[in-house]
């Protein structure tokens, strides 16, 4: 199992930053993908942005050029640097891992992050 604790989310006026970390913690060899999804009210949930274990990374159309996302490999977390934020970022943000040859998927809890107008 893959326990993944997250931080950094909260309440930020619209053009504001946040800050979000994730570590992986458990059965942690073998862990290839890390990144972020989010879910609005109302919308399925969506992935943000992924790194892989040797930086390859891709995001969603609407948030390219706004977030970065970085991995610490030795100490098995992953960053989002969110700026410009937006009133339609506005979502629970959840940690995925992606771990084995089946590629299983583990998620963090959810971190709220509210963008005010």
């Amino acid at each position: 199992q893959v326990q993944l604790v997250e931080s950094g989310g909260g309440l930020v006026q619209a053009g504001g930053s946040l800050r979000l970390s994730c570590t992986a913690s458990g059965s942690i060899f073998s862990i290839s993908a890390m990144g972020w999804y989010r879910q609005a009210p109302g919308k399925q949930r969506e992935l943000v942005a992924a790194i892989t274990r040797g930086g390859s990374r891709n995001y969603v159309d609407s948030v390219k050029g706004r977030f970065t996302i970085t991995r610490d490999n030795a100490n098995n977390t992953v960053h989002l640097q969110m700026n410009s934020l937006k009133p339609e970022d506005t979502a629970v943000y959840y940690c995925n891992v992606k771990r084995g040859i089946g590629l299983m998927d583990y998620w963090g809890r959810g971190t709220l992050v509210t963008v005010s107008s």
